[in-house]
């Protein structure tokens, strides 16, 4: 009996000494991230030096054990010798350079509020503070479309590379459609896969009404305005057919400056033949002359890497500890919409 005592006081002792070193370690991690008050963090990657140790990786896995054996030794000769001369360029005050142009690959996932806009301006901005004439931007884009703002902002934050000159391809491999045009077509050159959603050029919104629902068991809803048109339609008051008439107006002039800021950009489309809001496939695409070449991402990517040092520019947000744990259920409703606007075949924008 005493010894099961004992034993239970031990583990007690444990257990309390875990949870105060937990809650010691927490303490910390808090202090230090309240001290930390950058938003994020920028994380460059040479996707270049990532493609030539797969290949090294490939190459070694074909030879024979003798062979491998050989290959390794060389490869230390090797590394010695460039760390030897890495050594003496820091010391002359000389920075190491293969002489090749930079290729920036930023990507773009955009969900329906666009939120994504707020890391790609810091990518935007790291890159254009250190651009070369010679450099160029590629964007691996995919977006269905969303709120008309947010895409907005989005276009406007590509537009900063193009008035300032520096080449830009925007690379589709799945969808590019309505707000995800929008970006699209700021750039110099669009190239999507062969099966790739691009166009959707139009606006779409639609609004549930329950007045109906809340008449039929005694339920009145009170909407008070100052201005004739602060509410067209509404979810729960009745709605006029004036405002219904507003409603349309404000889509058709939406859509208006949508075809203006796509044909500004890409002068050469046939807009009111595009424009209809309908998607087409990659192939369809080009042949309307929505995109420039058929190619994936990665295909466009291995050509340039014999030109140009291929570079990955990604801005990872800082998350508090509690985002971390509701960001996941966010993004699960995200997607469900998602996929609701892209049964009607129609982004919101």
């Amino acid at each position: 009996m005493d010894l099961l005592a004992n034993y239970g006081l031990f583990l007690a002792k444990i257990v309390t000494v875990v949870v105060a070193i937990a809650a010691i370690a927490i303490v910390i991690a808090n202090i230090a991230l309240r001290r930390n008050n950058t938003p994020g963090e920028l994380k460059v990657t040479n996707l270049s030096e990532q493609y030539q140790e797969m290949q090294q990786e490939m190459h070694v896995a074909m030879l024979d054990g003798h062979q491998q054996k050989l290959w390794h030794k060389e490869e230390k000769k090797k590394h010695k010798l460039e760390a030897k001369e890495a050594k003496a360029r820091a010391k002359r005050g000389e920075t190491a350079s293969s002489g090749k142009p930079s290729l920036f690959v930023l990507d773009f996932n955009g969900s329906m509020d666009a939120h994504e806009v707020g890391a790609l301006r810091e990518e935007i901005t790291a890159v254009l503070a250190v651009f070369k004439p010679q450099d160029e931007v590629l964007l691996r884009l995919e977006s269905p479309g969303g709120v008309v703002h947010g895409y907005g902002l989005a276009a406007s934050q590509l537009q900063r590379l193009r008035e300032k000159q520096v080449p830009l391809t925007v690379a589709v491999d799945k969808v590019a459609a309505s707000g995800g045009y929008m970006m699209a077509c700021v750039a110099g050159r669009i190239v999507a896969a062969p099966f790739s959603i691009i166009g959707s050029i139009g606006v779409v919104a639609q609004v549930p009404n329950f007045h109906r629902l809340l008449q039929r068991h005694n339920i009145d809803v009170e909407l008070h305005t100052a201005g004739q048109y602060k509410r067209t339609l509404t979810l729960f008051g009745e709605n006029t057919e004036q405002g219904r008439e507003k409603f349309r107006e404000d889509l058709n002039e939406t859509h208006l400056l949508f075809k203006q800021f796509v044909h500004e950009m890409r002068p050469g489309l046939d807009i009111d033949a595009v424009a209809t809001g309908e998607h087409w496939y990659g192939v369809q695409a080009k042949e309307r002359g929505l995109v420039d070449d058929i190619s994936t991402s990665d295909d466009l990517i291995l050509s340039m890497m014999k030109e140009y040092d291929v570079v990955q520019v990604r801005f990872a947000k800082r998350k508090k500890m509690m985002d971390r744990f509701t960001r996941s259920a966010a993004q699960s409703i995200d997607r469900l919409l998602l996929r609701w606007w892209q049964r009607g075949e129609k982004p919101l924008l």
